[in-house]
């Protein structure tokens, strides 16, 4: 029996491959060392480029800036600060940040859900809480600092990664209500 047909049928997920039956394919286009290699780069640029709310707002308003919210389009869509262009992070491709940012020299200032407090719902907290695994860990768990997943991060390490270098990053956790901020966005009744 020919194989071929076999094999395009199992890859297209018209039938289930028999036990034990494997095909090579290559490798995925994914190493973990050149991420490692430019979360190392990036780190001690990142640290430099960290900004307060006072200084983000100011930097916005200033020709050849733009704010990118890489939120999902959900989110982003009911609220989000007033001017942010918008990519998904999922979306991040070469071609597709063009389309957004103007140019490698373009100021781009970035702001996530953690960056903001009180609108849980929009704004939800990447924050993981360490597993308990018996119940001493239980114990240990209620003491174990939890670990921030916030999006600010990737969003960095990505942008960076495809070129841009002007990049600044809100570093404060601001309440949704501060009045310097203004949000838009169907929540709001404003897009």
């Amino acid at each position: 029996m020919n194989a071929k047909p076999i094999a395009i049928a199992v890859a297209l997920g018209l039938v289930a491959a028999a036990p034990g039956w494997t095909k090579d394919y290559p490798k995925a286009k994914v190493s973990f060392q050149d991420f490692k290699g430019l979360v190392s780069e990036v780190e001690g640029h990142r640290a430099r480029r960290l900004v307060n709310l006072d200084t983000f707002l100011k930097m916005s308003q200033e020709p050849g800036t733009i704010i990118l919210d890489s939120r999902s389009t959900f989110r982003y869509d009911r609220i989000h600060l007033r001017g942010a262009r918008h990519l998904s992070f999922t979306d991040f491709t070469q071609a597709n940040l063009k389309t957004v940012i103007p140019s490698f020299d373009t100021r781009v200032l970035i702001y996530c859900n953690n960056n903001f407090e009180g609108n849980q719902t929009d704004f939800a907290s990447k924050v993981a809480l360490p597993p308990p695994t018996n119940p001493v860990a239980t114990q240990m768990a209620s003491q174990a600092r939890p670990v921030m997943m916030a999006l600010n991060i990737p969003t960095y390490i990505n942008l960076y990664g495809y070129g841009y270098r002007n990049i600044y990053e809100l570093d404060e956790l601001v309440n949704v209500k501060d009045s310097r901020i203004h949000f838009e966005g169907s929540l709001l009744g404003k897009k």
